[in-house]
């Protein structure tokens, strides 16, 4: 027997080009997202290398929060909102941790959303994308820590010719130290400690540091 579900494929669906969803959605303040980090157990205690070199006893898991569509669309819809009235058409992201977060700034702001890769060591636009000359850009990350891999993507942009409004991410773990040269704005700033290896004192009591992010 086939099962009515009492919903219309067609319903709501307007031809034409994409429109975001203005569908208003209370705003994530840092008590609310730390409560969805400590929820999904993405904040992690241990010995990590950081994406950026740097150790850490304290590692944020952005994917475990965003494999949840709820929550990444959420976050998306938050970070958008700083950008909105700039009227970005496109959103940037380094790959891999940001291209989810990225993918849903886009779909809250309804442009594009896509994500450059690393070959031979940097970061390049591959799989056929492309930036138009002077496209309003925006540079989404999961999390921040040294900024180093926003400011690259930055480049790749400016390098196309774009023009870079500014970044976005849901954690920076600087405590808001980090230098972009641009507008940033997160969902959640922390102050975690980070330890270059030569001097990290979890080394030091003869811990060795496991690496968790996406780039090996």
């Amino acid at each position: 027997m086939r099962r009515s579900w009492g919903l219309s494929l067609t319903a709501g669906v307007r031809a034409g080009p994409y429109l975001p969803c203005r569908i208003p959605r209370p705003m994530l303040d840092p008590a609310e997202i730390a409560r969805i980090f400590e929820e999904t157990g993405a904040l992690l205690t241990g010995h990590f290398l950081l994406t950026s070199g740097l150790h850490s006893e304290k590692y944020l898991q952005c994917a475990k929060v965003l494999q949840w569509p709820h929550h990444a669309e959420a976050c998306g819809k938050a970070l958008a909102r700083h950008f909105a009235a700039e009227t970005p058409t496109l959103v940037i992201s380094p790959a891999i941790g940001g291209i989810v977060i990225g993918q849903e700034v886009g779909r809250a702001l309804g442009c594009r959303a896509i994500f450059a890769e690393r070959e031979n060591g940097a970061l390049r636009l591959r799989r056929g994308f492309s930036i138009e000359p002077g496209e309003p850009a925006i540079v989404v990350e999961d999390v921040i820590t040294t900024g180093g891999s926003t400011l690259e993507t930055m480049k790749v942009v400016k390098s196309h010719g774009g023009r870079v409004l500014g970044a976005l991410s849901v954690i920076d773990r600087s405590g808001g130290k980090a230098t972009l040269g641009s507008r940033y704005h997160s969902l959640w700033t922390l102050d975690i400690p980070t330890f270059e290896a030569e001097s990290c004192p979890l080394c030091g009591a003869g811990s060795s540091p496991v690496k968790p992010g996406s780039r090996k």
